[in-house]
């Protein structure tokens, strides 16, 4: 680590002396990073892609992120910086320190917008989509003004949101992002007996085990699978809040990577068992299929279940979320000014206005699902593969070796080739839809 990096923690006073994170603390806030919302679309990749096909994405793709993130590690470490856009500057001048807060904001203010929606989605419904959707309160006490979308979403931010983000330290969310994997383990877990149950019952189709190309399915729609599952594994807007926490460098490598094989195995986990359950009835949101009427008390009881869990598990997602998209917009704004921690005035209102800005957008903009899509898509591949790649192969530093310079020449190129084929078939498939 370098001096400045060693003597500088982001958002922390650097007057006092700081109690060390801990790897199990890095790995819960590591592993609630990355599950967040991608968990809810995995199902539907292994739709397109088949069983076989998705399970080796979920593992290259891991594998590319863990390689990824070692760069990013390794370079932060020999440079002066301590954050991902002073990385990027070191490396491509202030026009790289820009586009990767840039990237940084589209992908979490999305976030943070979509996992309002959800919620309002999951704990209210959503009258506007014409589907006749109901939330599971409304389900349970009738349709009352107190649990309208509006009343619901602002009693999440002031009472879950509000206090979680205030906290001034990633290792401070330590025990909400343990209970948030727990509850996504509860969501994976309940989707399986139920998949299971199934089977026995006979109500399972078989799945794919290789993607079927028909007039439906094209091979160039198999590449829109990919930019889903790079979402779901992009965290690398938290690694240096994160990293820098801990005393050494080789900790944050161990958090990643035990981090890396729990969520690979908790989306392929519910990818079978999601796509054994609803077969090619799986929607792009699985959540979606839950939320529909049961044949039993027990199955509804289920359902909701796994719809509460889930959305409480986006709740606790959400501040860590909110801390590298507050970073990355103070570091924007305020570039001269001291560590946002030392300024409690700015710090309040800064994340005071990201949480009302987030709000009213989820209420204003109820499905921005597909707008998501793309803006996120785009920007997690830059911040997951296209940036770290570049770094290394621009090597400001002089300590790229020939392994890490094919590494990153492969992923850069994988990474623009896959994301330009799915913009363009996900482009050419809207505006088909739009005008059949």
């Amino acid at each position: 680590m370098s001096p400045a990096a060693g003597a500088r923690v982001p958002l922390l006073p650097g007057n006092k002396p700081v109690r060390r994170a801990t790897v199990s603390g890095a790995v819960f806030n590591v592993s609630t990073s990355i599950i967040g919302a991608g968990i809810m679309s995995i199902p539907a990749t292994l739709k397109v892609l088949g069983v076989i096909p998705a399970f080796l994405l979920i593992v290259i793709i891991a594998f590319l992120a863990d390689v990824s993130v070692e760069f990013l590690m390794r370079f932060t470490h020999s440079g002066e910086s301590i954050t991902y856009a002073g990385v990027m500057r070191e490396s491509f001048g202030q026009v790289g320190s820009v586009a990767t807060q840039i990237c940084v904001m589209i992908t979490n203010l999305g976030c943070l917008i979509m996992y309002q929606i959800i919620i309002g989605d999951v704990l209210s419904g959503n009258g506007s989509s014409g589907t006749g959707h109901s939330g599971v309160l409304q389900e349970w006490f009738g349709i009352q003004w107190w649990n309208s979308r509006d009343i619901a979403i602002l009693f999440t931010l002031v009472f879950i949101f509000l206090p979680l983000v205030l906290l001034r330290r990633v290792e401070s969310l330590k025990y909400s992002s343990a209970i948030a994997v727990l509850l996504a383990v509860v969501f994976v877990g309940i989707s399986s007996a139920m998949a299971i149950y199934a089977i026995f019952e006979g109500k399972t189709s078989n799945p794919k085990l290789i993607p079927s190309l028909d007039k439906q399915t094209s091979f160039f729609d198999l590449f829109t699978a990919v930019p889903v599952i790079v979402t779901a594994f992009t965290f690398h807007f938290n690694v240096h809040p994160i990293g820098f926490e801990l005393g050494k460098p080789s900790d944050m490598i161990s958090a990643v990577r035990i981090s890396l094989v729990l969520c690979a195995a908790i989306y392929f986990s519910i990818g079978l068992f999601g796509y054994l359950l609803f077969g090619d009835a799986i929607m792009s949101d699985i959540l979606v299929n839950f939320d529909k009427s049961s044949d039993s008390a027990v199955g509804a009881l289920l359902n909701d279940v796994v719809r509460l869990s889930y959305a409480l598990h986006l709740m606790l997602v959400f501040p860590l979320l909110n801390f590298s998209l507050r970073v990355n917009l103070d570091e924007l704004l305020f570039p001269k000014k001291p560590l946002l921690a030392t300024d409690t005035r700015r710090f309040v209102i800064l994340t005071l206005g990201l949480l009302v800005f987030s709000y009213l957008a989820a209420i204003a903009f109820p499905n921005i699902w597909y707008i998501f899509q793309f803006l996120g898509s785009t920007s997690a591949v830059c911040l997951a593969f296209i940036f770290p790649g570049a770094i290394v192969l621009r090597d400001v530093h002089g300590i790229s070796t020939r392994r890490d310079r094919i590494m990153a020449t492969i992923m850069v190129f994988l990474a623009v080739v896959t994301s330009a084929i799915a913009i363009s078939t996900n482009i050419y498939n809207f505006w088909g839809t739009s005008h059949d």
